[in-house]
Formats: structure tokens, C-alpha cells, sequence
């Protein structure tokens, strides 16, 4: 099993009450996290973190200000491959095909739909955080 507790993620939805229950769940994995209310916040910590700070991104589409499409295509634009290329993981209850695929087409690595369940979120950060 991946160790988690040296791992730090960027949670990033509009719904307070999700923020809270998936910071829970992911803390009790061991996980670090940080929180942001929409797209355009969630780029900004991107930006400002030191290169590596935060380990992925966990996404979710429908935010006010920017989406999580939006926000995951400005954060492959940063020209400094350390915050351009970090893991960016939807968590969204879009999930119809149409809405995987353009998660993937949007520069996401993966695509957790909600309500979301922690076994799945364990593999999918397993596989995308066990490469590194």
C-alpha cells in the first residue's frame, strides 16, 4: 500500500459540505489538503506553491467563477512543466461518458464520479501518485 501521509492535495469545490466530508475521509487516509471554492482560486494555489507542493488536484466541474474544465486547461498552460504536468483528478457527479471524455480532454488524468466512493479514490491516487 502507498503511504499517503507525506502527500498533500488541493481539493478544490464550491460546496462547503463537500469540502468538509471528502477532507475527512482523505485526511484519514493520512492525506495533507487544502481546500479552494472554484477553478480560478485553485489555479491561483497552484501557482503560488512552490514546485511539488501539492501532490494532485482533486477537481470538481460545475464551480461558479471557473469550472474545473477551465481551470485544469490553465494550469497545463503554465509554462513551467513542475506545476503544468502535477495529476489533476475529476471528482465530479457529471458522469456520463461524454463528461469522462472531456475530462480527459480538458488535460485531467482521471475522473471520480460522485458521490464519491473512498475505494475508488484510493486506487485512482494510488495509480496516478504510485508513478511518481
Amino acid at each position: 500500500d502507498l503511504d499517503f501521509s507525506s502527500m498533500r492535495l488541493l481539493l478544490v469545490d464550491d460546496v462547503e459540505i463537500n469540502r468538509e466530508i471528502a477532507t475527512m475521509q482523505l485526511e484519514s487516509l493520512g492525506f495533507e489538503l487544502e481546500t479552494a471554492t472554484n477553478g480560478e482560486e485553485a489555479v491561483q494555489k497552484v501557482r503560488a506553491a512552490k514546485p511539488g507542493y501539492y501532490n494532485a488536484v482533486l477537481m470538481d466541474i460545475q464551480m461558479p467563477v471557473m469550472n474545473g474544465y477551465e481551470a485544469t486547461k490553465a494550469i497545463r498552460q503554465i509554462s513551467d512543466k513542475a506545476y503544468s504536468e502535477i495529476p489533476v483528478i475529476a471528482m465530479t457527479a457529471d458522469a456520463f461518458s461524454e463528461d469522462v471524455k472531456k475530462a480527459y480532454d480538458a488535460g485531467m488524468n482521471a475522473h471520480i464520479a460522485k458521490p464519491i466512493d473512498m475505494k475508488v479514490v484510493v486506487k485512482v491516487l494510488s495509480d496516478i501518485l504510485g508513478k511518481e
